[in-house]
C-alpha cells in the first residue's frame, strides 16, 4: 500500500501558495479602482485554487479528477483575469512575465497530475 504525501507537502501547493503571495505583494501598486475590483478577484481565485487543491486530498478516482478539473478550469480564469490586468495596465509586462510564468508552471503540474489519476 503506497503512503500519500499531505497535500501541504507537495510541490504544486507551494506553488500556488507562491504565487498567491507574489499577488500580494503586488496587491499595494495596484491602481486603486482595479485594487478591490479586478486585482481582488485574481487573488480570490488564487485562493479557490488553494482550497480546491486541499480538497484533492480527501477524494479517490473519478472524485478527484473532478476536483482537479475544477483547478484547472479555474487556473485558466485566472490566467484571463491576469491577461486582463495587463491589458488594462493594471499591471506592468514584467509583472504579468512573472505571474504567467508561475501559472504556466502550474498547469503543467496539474496536467500531469490529471494524467496519473487512474480512470
Amino acid at each position: 500500500m503506497t503512503q500519500t504525501r499531505p497535500v501541504l507537502d507537495i510541490p504544486i501547493f507551494h506553488k500556488i501558495y507562491d504565487l498567491y503571495k507574489l499577488l500580494h505583494a503586488y496587491h499595494q501598486r495596484i491602481p486603486k479602482a482595479e485594487r478591490y475590483t479586478l486585482w481582488q478577484k485574481c487573488e480570490n481565485t488564487t485562493l479557490a485554487l488553494l482550497e480546491a487543491l486541499i480538497e484533492t486530498s480527501h477524494r479517490k478516482g473519478e472524485e478527484r479528477t473532478a476536483v482537479l478539473y475544477t483547478i484547472s478550469h479555474r487556473l485558466d480564469l485566472l490566467k484571463v483575469l491576469i491577461r486582463l490586468a495587463k491589458d488594462t495596465r493594471t499591471i506592468d509586462n514584467q509583472q504579468y512575465l512573472a505571474i504567467q510564468s508561475m501559472i504556466h508552471e502550474i498547469g503543467k503540474m496539474i496536467g500531469g497530475w490529471i494524467k496519473s489519476v487512474p480512470h
